[in-house]
């Protein structure tokens, strides 16, 4: 891979990470308002953190899908033991 390449991996987890930390917090406020009992708030905040989680998936499965892209088996042009 190039450095480029390398950097725009980089880039994909460090926002990858940063959707899952929000995630995270929002999983916290929702624990914080089901607890008070403000089930409506706990709601929306439960429903962003899958929103940020489904982002954080769509970033992993493209990183996931270049490699399978490129990736060789024994018996394919290229592959080194």
């Amino acid at each position: 891979m190039t450095h480029e390449e390398l950097e725009q991996a980089a880039q994909m987890y460090e926002a990858a990470a940063a959707d899952l930390e929000r995630a995270a917090g929002h999983c916290r406020v929702a624990a914080e308002h089901y607890r008070n009992l403000r089930q409506a708030r706990g709601g929306v905040h439960a429903w962003a953190a899958r929103g940020h989680i489904l982002d954080a998936e769509l970033q992993l499965d493209e990183a996931a899908r270049k490699q399978a892209s490129k990736s060789l088996l024994p018996g394919d042009e290229g592959y080194v033991t």
